[in-house]
């Protein structure tokens, strides 16, 4: 078990569903970055933005953009995730992947679709939270909308980190800083939340806002509006651990099923 996990999230202009220019962003990117680096969280759908046509642009998992991730989580010897439009047996998902430093994939289907933008009609949803052990640490990454549901975020798994990656509207983007403080301290966890900026083919615009917050909700590392860069931090395990053991919130949450 590694005790100290050092984050990255990089917070970017995704190009209108343009893989080519975007992933030549990141990978300049990732290449600066320390040595010390364990793990980079990417946006939602940082190949593309929140597009609502995956005909245009949707990868199958042994494409491109999944070839790059594990490109890059190899060469660099970190763990690298972000969403990206996949199509599997002919259905679109808003898929969040996950690469080891081995190149070893996992995989999150987005749970909650932003009916408001109609993704619903469009993208199949995840049935399955998935967690990620990595250096010792079980991490649950989520995306964007899934922010707005505390059950399904619940950390009924004991989870240490909790990921959200996100194309989240500048005009609630109050909510966003809110609800990912109440997420931490609900949960007792780390938070990285990595947003986008700019603006999109349909004119919604971005102001990226993204951080890491520790298990009191305490800011560690943040972005200020529409500034492109990184976020980063070190994460301590055993500090965590400790306020949970002292505290004992999580020993109290409640016994709950969903349904689906």
């Amino acid at each position: 078990m590694q005790n100290e996990l050092n984050v990255v999230g990089i917070q970017a202009d995704l190009v209108w569903e343009n893989p080519t220019e975007n992933l030549t962003f990141f990978e300049e990117k990732i290449n600066t970055l320390s040595k010390n680096t364990d793990l980079v969280v990417l946006p939602e759908m940082f190949t593309t933005g929140f597009t609502m046509q995956p005909e245009n642009i949707a990868e199958k998992m042994d494409g491109n953009t999944v070839s790059w991730m594990q490109k890059m989580a190899s060469e660099n010897e970190i763990a690298l995730c972000g969403s990206l439009v996949i199509e599997e047996d002919s259905n679109y998902y808003n898929r969040m992947v996950f690469v080891h430093p081995s190149k070893e994939i996992e995989t999150y289907d987005k749970r909650h679709s932003f009916t408001l933008a109609g993704e619903d009609k469009v993208y199949t949803s995840g049935t399955e939270k998935l967690i990620v052990t990595y250096k010792g640490w079980k991490i649950c990454p989520l995306i964007c909308y899934d922010l707005r549901f505390p059950v399904w975020t619940r950390n009924t798994d004991n989870y240490d980190l909790l990921i959200f990656m996100a194309n989240w509207p500048e005009i609630r983007i109050k909510a966003w800083e809110t609800l990912l403080k109440a997420r931490a301290i609900e949960n007792m966890s780390y938070v990285i939340a990595v947003n986008r900026t700019g603006e999109d083919a349909n004119n919604y615009n971005y102001s990226g806002n993204s951080l890491v917050v520790d298990y009191f909700g305490e800011a560690m590392s943040n972005l200020q509006y529409h500034e492109m860069g990184i976020v980063k931090a070190s994460l301590i395990k055993t500090e965590q651990d400790s306020v949970r053991k002292k505290l004992g919130f999580l020993n109290d949450k409640d016994s709950f099923k969903i349904e689906f």
